[in-house]
């Protein structure tokens, strides 16, 4: 997989931001804190990044699923530092749409993700309604004038 662009490496990029506590447990043997808890920091900035926006799918009769998550750990972070997430909407199509996240310690970019979640009802997938796609458009992310 290749490196992340470099301007996803910018706190300014995105429009939300939320700060979690990382904790001993988090630590692995090399002293680092695993990788498999920053997938947990992250989760936890997402749902926060949901609530951010105003909507909860089941006050609309829907569940929103994660489909896809791609991590990129760039560096090595630490405990007990906190990991400041920043999120913004990458991408919104009819039925899903990407979370794009940066995780900073002290400043500096040590990963990033992009969550792809669905929205599915009782038949199946639903198009994202107005509302929702209302608080998306105002939380896309920003990206560097080509």
């Amino acid at each position: 997989m290749a490196k992340p662009e470099s301007w996803r490496f910018s706190p300014d990029a995105y429009r939300f931001i939320t700060s979690i506590d990382t904790r001993f447990q988090d630590l692995d043997t090399m002293g680092h804190i695993n990788n498999v808890a920053i997938s947990g920091i992250f989760e936890t900035a997402r749902i926060r990044f949901h609530h951010h926006m105003g909507r909860h799918p089941q006050e609309q009769g829907v569940r929103w699923l994660v489909a896809n998550v791609n991590l990129n750990f760039i560096e090595e972070s630490h405990f007990p530092y906190p990991f400041e997430v920043h999120c913004a909407i990458g991408h919104i199509g009819r039925t899903s749409w990407t979370i794009s996240s940066a995780g900073f310690q002290k400043g500096v970019c040590v990963a990033t993700c992009d969550t792809t979640v669905v929205t599915h009802g009782a038949e199946g997938r639903r198009s994202i309604d107005d509302t929702l796609r209302e608080a998306m458009e105002l939380n896309f992310i920003r990206k560097p004038a080509e």
